[in-house]
Formats: C-alpha cells, sequence, structure tokens
C-alpha cells in the first residue's frame, strides 16, 4: 500500500518562516554606559574586527555571513538561539563569545533569570571546569542588570 506526501505529517509542515533582523531593545551604547566589562568587550571587538576586516579574507567573510544570517529571527527566536550561543560558548569556555551572547541576549529583552538558568544548562553540560567562565558570566550580568 503505498501513502502519498499528504498523509505524512510532515508534508503539512508549512514553510521555514521568513528570517528577519531581531529588534534590539538596547544599543551596543547603552550596554557599554552600564558596564565596563561589556565596554571593554565591545571596543576590543571593534578594533580587532577592524584588523580582520583590512584583510579582506573572502572565507572569513563568508564565515562572519553565516554566523550573522544564523542569529536572525526565523522558527527560533533571536533570544532564544542568542542563549543556545550562550550554554555553547560557555561549555567551549570562550569567555569572549560569552560576553557576546550575554550583551546580545540583554539587548534583546533577555532577563538575567533566563540567562542564569541557560548558565545553569552549561554548567551541568560542560561541568566544573565552565564554573571560572561562570563567574565571569554573573559579573558581567550584575553589571548589566544591577
Amino acid at each position: 500500500m503505498s501513502t502519498t506526501t499528504s498523509e505524512h505529517p510532515a508534508a503539512a509542515e508549512k514553510a521555514a518562516p521568513e528570517r528577519k533582523e531581531p529588534t534590539y531593545l538596547f544599543t551596543e551604547k547603552y550596554v557599554a554606559d552600564k558596564s565596563e566589562i561589556a565596554r571593554r568587550f565591545i571596543e576590543t571587538r571593534a578594533r580587532l574586527n577592524a584588523n580582520v576586516d583590512k584583510a579582506s579574507n573572502f572565507l572569513v567573510k563568508r564565515f562572519y555571513n553565516i554566523d550573522h544570517n544564523t542569529y536572525l529571527e526565523g522558527a527560533l527566536p533571536a533570544k532564544t538561539k542568542e542563549l543556545m550561543g550562550l550554554v555553547a560558548s560557555a561549555c567551549l569556555r570562550c569567555d569572549d563569545c560569552i560576553y557576546y551572547h550575554a550583551i546580545q541576549a540583554y539587548r534583546l529583552g533577555v532577563t538575567r533569570a533566563e540567562q542564569e538558568e541557560s548558565l545553569n544548562v552549561a554548567l551541568v553540560v560542560g561541568g566544573s571546569i565552565v564554573v571560572p567562565h561562570l563567574r565571569r558570566a554573573y559579573e558581567l550580568l550584575e553589571q548589566i542588570y544591577g
């Protein structure tokens, strides 16, 4: 007995939602004014990215484009994607990445409690090696949320 695609649940699935830029509640400048850690990170990242941009490396530009497009609004909200990035960054023990995703999540309106729960997931998945990075993440959260 053959089945048609209309009988399969996957066939009824809607097309992927349009991907669009997220709506930020706060600017980078606003976050930088609230937090010395965020200010140093944002300024250093901009300076170092300028050096990378000067190289005009096609593969780097392609990777940056993929990265940018990954965090657009889509089937998953940008807030969720930033929290996923925060968890992965903590598990991978990348303080720059942790700062980036925590700042972006804050800019999108993610609450401190949501960020802390996400960091709990990172701690469970990553283990005790995540603790030093957790401490630095909490220091940033204290500065931006108060």
